[in-house]
């Protein structure tokens, strides 16, 4: 009996550095993650989205969000305080991937529930390296919901 193939999980990106979301995406291609990025650029756009809002209505629900945290418009933690207050949309993991490592942005975003922090290295090999850490943790470690053992 063959078995199905194996779904690739739907990931949103919400950065808006065009050259950041770039590099994530081609981290994940290099490290052979099977997933479905979509892009946002700030908040608002990620909100809209995930929502189905005008432009979005086909939107998949993602499995996982990869968020920046300075963004213009609405940033990552108006973004995080928006999706955890939300019942329909509390239960995505939202992983922050940023350049900032000061304290109390590591602190607010884990108050925000923020399911995990990552600095961004500056190092293209040790970037790829932590998308690469990151994608076998929530990809192949961790269960998430709807997600096949």
């Amino acid at each position: 009996m063959n078995e199905p193939l194996p779904q690739p999980f739907v990931v949103l990106l919400i950065e808006d550095e065009p050259a950041d979301a770039h590099l994530v995406k081609v981290s994940l291609r290099e490290n052979r993650i099977l997933c479905e990025v979509h892009d946002a650029c700030d908040g608002v756009e990620g909100l809209a989205f995930l929502r189905r809002e005008t432009g979005y209505t086909q939107a998949p629900r993602p499995d996982l969000i990869l968020l920046d945290l300075n963004m213009p418009r609405m940033n990552g933690r108006e973004f995080l305080a928006e999706i955890k207050q939300d019942t329909l949309l509390k239960d995505i993991p939202v992983v922050v991937l940023t350049t900032s490592d000061v304290e109390r942005d590591i602190v607010a975003s884990y108050q925000l529930q923020a399911a995990g922090y990552i600095t961004k290295p500056v190092d293209l090999n040790q970037f790829t390296q932590a998308i690469a850490n990151l994608g076998n943790y929530w990809f192949t470690l961790v269960r998430l919901p709807g997600k096949p053992a």
